[in-house]
């Protein structure tokens, strides 16, 4: 494969170094955009544009560049941040971003969504793109009205909208529940059986490599999850594996944990830690991705790079 440039943003966060590393191996060569001035892996190259709360001038950015993948934004922060600053950070911004990309005359332009675009409720049936999108919070109407901006050009977009993201340098819920798992004690959690699905980063890296050859039919949305759905008990058992450990979950009923969390002011993270929450990526398999990691394989080896550090 001759040598492509692709603009990548959001280099530095959590995975951003997977898919600047996957894209390098693949034989790309990426111009990663920085806030401010910080080394570069080798094969890649740095261009400054400064913070996205603020119009940027993608002029430089885009020159010479065949595809976008464009993953900063504002992350999912909960409530009581201004609704207009994730609008110009994860709309405004992506938009002004492809218009710079579509007068450059990029090929692709690959935006990193979130299923909060599509929905941010639990217990539901298995989402997928046929349903109709409800965000429920402010970050997930940024990123549907980003993604309904790119709609409007003519470039080739594809959109990915993932599920909660897993692998080294996690954090967040992810990066407690596998602090629970390190602990040299049984966990009431082996009655916690509602299906999740999550996503390996090495899975968003290969759907992102996806994203940008012809085999992948732009001008489309697309759910991005491990095809198989895991319950949190086997999430632990799975990171406990990992540590070289057996399981040591005990079957304590859900409903004494969630009673328990009540009494502790807990319910929301309980909810969110024990809720169902499944999503089909059958768009994106049936047009040819093939997953790289198996979700439980991906937890081992989450555990097992953690106890390494």
């Amino acid at each position: 494969m001759a040598e492509k440039r692709i603009l990548v943003t959001g280099a530095s966060g959590f995975v951003g170094p997977h898919v600047v590393a996957a894209l390098i191996k693949a034989g790309y060569r990426p111009r990663l955009a920085q806030r401010v001035p910080r080394p570069v892996p080798s094969g890649a190259e740095a261009v400054v544009t400064g913070d996205l709360s603020a119009p940027v001038d993608w002029r430089a950015a885009v020159e010479g560049i065949d595809h976008v993948v464009h993953m900063a934004g504002l992350a999912h922060a909960g409530p009581g941040l201004d609704e207009a600053l994730y609008r110009r950070i994860n709309t405004e911004a992506t938009l002004e971003l492809a218009s710079a990309a579509e007068r450059a005359g990029a090929q692709r332009f690959v935006y990193l969504s979130s299923i909060k675009a599509l929905t941010d409720a639990f217990d539901g049936p298995p989402l997928s793109e046929e349903m109709r999108p409800a965000p429920g919070d402010a970050y997930g109407r940024s990123k549907l009205a980003a993604e309904q901006g790119l709609a409007e050009f003519g470039l080739d977009w594809i959109t990915l909208r993932p599920v909660l993201i897993y692998g080294p340098g996690v954090k967040a819920n992810m990066a407690a529940l596998l602090r629970l798992a390190r602990l040299p004690v049984p966990l009431p959690f082996g009655g916690l059986k509602a299906p999740r699905s999550l996503l390996a980063v090495e899975n968003l890296a290969s759907a992102i490599l996806f994203a940008l050859t012809p085999a992948c039919p732009a001008r489309r949305s697309y759910v991005l999850s491990d095809p198989e759905p895991i319950s949190v008990s086997n999430m632990l058992a799975a990171m406990r594996a990992g540590l070289g450990r057996g399981p040591g979950l005990l079957p304590v009923p859900e409903a004494w944990l969630r009673w328990l969390a009540h009494l502790a002011g807990r319910d929301e993270t309980f909810s969110k830690l024990t809720g169902s929450i499944v999503a089909r990526p059958e768009r994106l398999l049936s047009a040819g991705w093939r997953p790289q990691v198996e979700t439980k394989a991906g937890l081992m080896r989450l555990a097992a790079s953690s106890r390494a550090g």
